[in-house]
């Protein structure tokens, strides 16, 4: 494998300065994805989310971002998956973006909690009926025989619950709903010629302002 070695790539697109990024890390977060949806980076809305067990061991794995405001980013799983698992013993997590077209890394780092129920009801009912009944279907995290089981669990539970289809059915499950990661460390990468890439750091202060920095890349 020595030509991984010998990857290499001169890093041009764009440049990220004090003067022209917000004062807010959210504003700044909300701008940058706007452009990673407006020149059609492939799912742009994918981040990886770094949780770590009571054994302090960390894993991380990709999940979609399904909205964000002020009070931070939201995303929805199995609340019984291993990352549920993990959050449920600690709540800091992580989370990053790699737009790697556009030569950009975000990392966003805080507690995490659960949504409300009715946030997480409003959105599994947005889903397409094969994602809802997916949410049953599959015991993420859990060890399956094989492929056959999935597909047996979805057949039973849209056999289960074909006469609720027509009241907007099947229920949300009380295991699968949204979580909340509330922002207390943002990271702004940009790559810059040279390997002298644009790094800004935000650190949330006691009064709910925000510390900008410049970071050595």
């Amino acid at each position: 494998m020595d030509e991984l070695a010998k990857l290499r790539k001169n890093y041009e697109r764009a440049e990220l300065s004090e003067s022209d990024s917000h004062a807010d890390p959210m504003q700044q977060f909300s701008l940058w994805l706007q452009q990673a949806i407006d020149a059609k980076v492939p799912e742009p809305n994918a981040m990886t989310l770094a949780t770590v067990s009571s054994q302090l061991r960390p894993s991380t794995r990709v999940v979609l971002i399904k909205g964000f405001d002020a009070n931070g980013i939201v995303w929805y799983t199995n609340y019984n998956s291993h990352k549920g698992q993990e959050l449920a013993g600690n709540p800091y997590a992580a989370l990053q973006f790699h737009w790697v077209e556009l030569e950009r890394v975000v990392r966003i780092e805080g507690m995490v909690e659960k949504v409300s129920d009715e946030e997480s009801d409003e959105y599994y009912r947005s889903r397409p009926l094969d994602s809802r009944l997916g949410a049953w279907a599959s015991p993420q995290s859990e060890v399956i025989s094989s492929r056959a089981v999935l597909l047996a669990n979805a057949a039973m539970y849209g056999t289960q619950f074909l006469p609720t289809l027509v009241s907007g059915g099947p229920p949300r499950p009380d295991h699968w709903g949204g979580y909340r990661l509330k922002p207390d460390a943002w990271q702004f990468w940009q790559g810059r010629p040279s390997r002298l890439h644009d790094r800004l750091r935000y650190s949330q202060m006691s009064d709910g302002t925000w510390l900008r920095e410049r970071l050595a890349p």
